[in-house]
């Protein structure tokens, strides 16, 4: 049975488990007797204990299941003729599932095609126990609950405890796959710094992956040149556009434009945020990039690239104008209007209050809207990837070719190279220090906006 036709059939028990329960439930409350829940409690209170065992169980066995599949196919005559482990051996199994599985119709290994009706038939073999056990813990689970149904039980409190545990597993999803993230940064990078020195991958000032010496790897993997192409484009270009254009429009939005104005501008410069990051790097790419270039030529500079930190940076200091603006006004607004009223009845003109009373009060919140505007830029990776360089140069020249962590991760992970040699694993190492940075930057962000908050609540 196909997983989308079990899972109708658990919804159907689910809901005969449903009325039943509720009927049966009726049945004890007309007859007079005490009830501590209503029917409709007591037809949750089975649905649920009918349907969420198998939907674990399900769970459970999408994750388990491919490797039984796996192992059971190694056990056929054919396996025999399988390379020894490896990523030969793994790229056949993996096309054999896939021919019988009916996601590709054609095959690069002549052992695959041969491979794919054992694989066929171990994953319907054991589709049908996957099937076959979902539905016996959903009768037992239904059946169980639904004997429970009795004028005495408290069916409503149960409800609320199988909730409560529905919700706070939820709440664990993003701390369990931010766990996830660190643990399996900190391995890779740990298996990277095994090879490579710390010191020579933080502070050398060489970048070079496509030629690694196995008897000195850290001479051509120094991070430094990535972390300052990071920086210029992602914290100084992007943030040279960014912060006047989101303080000026957040100044006008809450201190001149008309509420009708305001009611239309805002989400117009809001939609920047929505806007796929793909289409900023085709922007980027198409638009600006040969802009850019030519107006370097026509200035004299002519081995201007097209590839420069300038067309990467001005794009993504677009992109994150919103973030500007969104923190500047709201903290702009937070300010307390008596301050702004006693500045103007003193007799200061309206850009005066702005300069010297509304911005230095609405300072924190405006510098952690930068930090994490700062924060967003340099993990962006769409913009870079289309738009700047994969030269890594340490360079003050915005018409210059550069590029940034994102973008050599990127290269990294795409291509042939073996997953264990340091040219790979160097993308971990990019990540976890990409991820470090990021996180102290929302950190000290978050604590001056908290700080900004305390003080006028």
């Amino acid at each position: 049975m196909s997983a989308l036709a079990l899972l109708f059939v658990i919804a159907g028990l689910g809901l005969i488990a449903w009325m039943s329960a509720r009927v049966r439930a009726a049945r004890f409350r007309t007859a007079g007797t005490r009830f501590s829940s209503l029917p409709v409690h007591h037809g949750w209170f089975v649905a649920l204990w009918t349907i969420l065992p198998p939907l674990l169980f399900l769970v459970i066995w999408a994750a388990t299941s491919p490797a039984l599949v796996t192992d059971m196919v190694l056990t056929t005559p054919l396996a025999a003729q399988l390379p020894p482990p490896g990523f030969d051996r793994a790229s056949i199994l993996s096309e054999a599932r896939a021919l019988a599985n009916g996601d590709t119709f054609g095959a690069f290994h002549a052992l695959s095609a041969q491979l794919a009706p054992a694989y066929a038939a171990a994953q319907s073999r054991f589709d049908w126990i996957a099937t076959a056990v979902a539905l016996l813990l959903a009768l037992a689970g239904g059946g169980y609950a639904f004997l429970r149904v009795k004028p005495g039980f408290g069916a409503r409190t149960r409800i609320e405890r199988i909730v409560m545990i529905l919700l706070l597993a939820a709440s664990l999803i993003a701390i369990l796959t931010t766990v996830g993230i660190v643990a399996s940064l900190l391995y890779e990078a740990g298996r990277f710094f095994s090879i490579v020195p710390v010191t020579d991958f933080l502070f050398g000032t060489h970048w070079s992956p496509q030629v690694i010496d196995n008897r000195d790897p850290g001479a051509s993997l120094g991070a430094v040149p990535l972390f300052w192409g990071t920086f210029f484009i992602g914290a100084v270009i992007a943030m040279i556009v960014a912060i006047p254009f989101g303080l000026m429009s957040a100044i006008y939005l809450t201190q001149y434009a008309a509420p009708a104005t305001r009611k239309w501008m805002k989400p117009i410069l809001e939609m920047l945020a929505g806007v796929p990051t793909v289409v900023y790097g085709y922007f980027a790419a198409l638009t600006v990039a040969p802009a850019v270039r030519d107006f370097a030529v026509s200035i004299g500079i002519s081995w201007a690239s097209s590839e420069s930190a300038l067309a990467a940076g001005l794009v993504m200091g677009i992109m994150i104008i919103p973030f500007v603006s969104s923190m500047a006004d709201d903290s702009i607004a937070a300010v307390p209007s008596s301050m702004r009223d006693g500045s103007l009845a003193m007799g200061a003109t309206s850009s005066e209050t702005i300069r010297k009373v509304l911005l230095p009060a609405a300072l924190p919140g405006v510098v952690g809207g930068v930090l994490l505007a700062v924060s967003r830029a340099i993990g962006e990776t769409m913009i870079v990837v289309m738009a700047a360089s994969g030269v890594a140069t340490l360079t003050l020249n915005p018409f210059a070719s550069t590029t940034t962590v994102t973008k050599q991760i990127v290269d990294l992970l795409t291509g042939e190279a073996e997953f264990d040699s340091a040219k790979t694993l160097a993308a971990f190492a990019l990540g976890l220090t990409l991820f470090v940075v990021t996180l102290l930057l929302n950190i000290i962000a978050l604590t001056v906006v908290k700080r900004y908050r305390e003080a006028y609540e």
